[in-house]
């Protein structure tokens, strides 16, 4: 039979392939630059093919490493699973979760839940990290991440979902806006608006111009914000109006500004926070768990 590669020479090739450096790579999944170099070249050996292109300068991944490494972190990401699954089966939610995050989720929801998480779950390690949807999904791909913390509709192919709660939108503008006069906003007020929203790559966004029937091209006259505070403060400016999540509003979102909000007159689609993880992991009923727990600490 012939050699396989060894979870530990994959283990060393990833870390190239992150830092695209030997000596870097090396102190990350604490070797010897030598030890690195060593295990790549039987990698290599074993595949019958080069992975990098090295110069004195760069490290350089080929066609081929390209391939690989996105297949070595798949495997890796399952030889994790296995371990944490056995783990599990001793407690649940008893090891190392990965768990990414969307930026207009996470300030509204983890200061109330990783608390209460740690008291029931003492020795759950929760590792997070924030980002948008798009590089969140690829992270779990990857194996980079176990589960996602992210608001649908949006597509999720190879993935399985587990929804949390729908979080509707609500107008916010000046409280002595026109808008703000009545108890609820209809879409067609809203058109009518210079509407501020997130910029480009945000789901919330397209999540926002759904809900209340706004085409793309209209709105903004090229005002974005990069993120909820931000745009909090441009309309607190009185730079226009826009759509924001009831969670945000709910969780103080608009304190300390002058800003009201409205909920909509005929309740449009509202985004669906959910978790989301890989298809066929052996730690989907660790991640259900987690599920439950969050879907009852968000009500």
């Amino acid at each position: 039979m012939d050699r396989l590669p060894t979870l530990r020479q994959l283990q060393h090739f990833i870390a190239l392939t992150e830092h695209l450096h030997f000596g870097k790579a090396a102190a990350a999944v604490h070797v010897t630059q030598s030890t690195l170099s060593a295990s790549l070249k039987e990698l290599e050996t074993i595949l019958g093919a080069p992975l990098v292109d090295r110069t004195k300068r760069s490290v350089v991944l080929t066609p081929l490493g390209i391939e690989i490494a996105g297949r070595a972190r798949a495997l890796l990401a399952e030889a994790e699973d296995l371990a944490q699954t056995a783990r599990a089966t001793r407690a649940p939610l008893s090891g190392a979760i990965r768990l990414g995050i969307i930026p207009t989720v996470g300030p509204f929801v983890l200061p109330q839940a990783l608390p209460q998480l740690r008291r029931k779950f003492p020795v759950l390690q929760l590792f997070l990290v924030e980002d948008l949807t798009e590089r969140l999904i690829m992270s779990l791909r990857d194996g980079a991440l176990d589960v996602a913390m992210i608001a649908l509709p949006f597509d999720t192919p190879g993935l399985e979902t587990y929804p949390l709660i729908e979080d509707a939108f609500v107008v916010a503008a000046p409280r002595n806006h026109a808008l703000m006069k009545a108890k609820t906003v209809s879409s067609e007020d809203v058109q009518a608006e210079k509407l501020i929203l997130l910029r480009d790559g945000h789901c919330l966004r397209d999540h926002a111009l759904s809900a209340c029937g706004v085409r793309a091209a209209r709105h903004g006259d090229g005002f974005e914000a990069t993120s909820l505070m931000t745009l909090v403060q441009m309309v607190d400016n009185g730079l226009g109006v826009t759509l924001l999540p009831q969670m945000a509003v709910e969780k103080g979102l608009l304190k300390g500004t002058g800003l009201a909000a409205r909920p909509l007159e005929k309740q449009a689609p509202s985004r669906e926070i959910a978790l989301v993880w890989r298809k066929g992991t052996l730690r989907k009923r660790e991640f259900e768990l987690l599920g439950k727990e969050l879907k009852a600490l968000m009500r």
